[in-house]
């Protein structure tokens, strides 16, 4: 069980690591606070996509990069959807 979790979860910071990198601009952007935000995100979606998934194998890992490598922008897509009604 706790294996399973492990490579979830270095799935999940390859997928985040990815997208950082795919993303970033200039060598200091590796170093800023949304970088460490998707890199944590990155790894709460792989920890619940562990959850979900009883067995560590090569589909359920590659969905896990995939879903940790989109998975922060879909979140942030969400709060910028909501954020009009939080300030109500």
């Amino acid at each position: 069980m706790i294996m399973n979790t492990l490579g979830f979860l270095l799935m999940g910071t390859l997928g985040s690591l990815l997208w950082v990198l795919m993303n970033s601009r200039e060598f200091k952007d590796l170093f800023r606070f949304e970088t460490f935000r998707h890199l944590a995100i990155g790894l709460i979606v792989a920890y619940v996509y562990s959850i979900l998934h009883s067995e560590y194998n090569f589909p359920n890992g590659i969905m896990c990069l995939v879903a940790s490598y989109m998975g922060p922008d879909f979140v942030q897509a969400l709060l910028e959807k909501f954020k009009p009604l939080r300030g109500k």
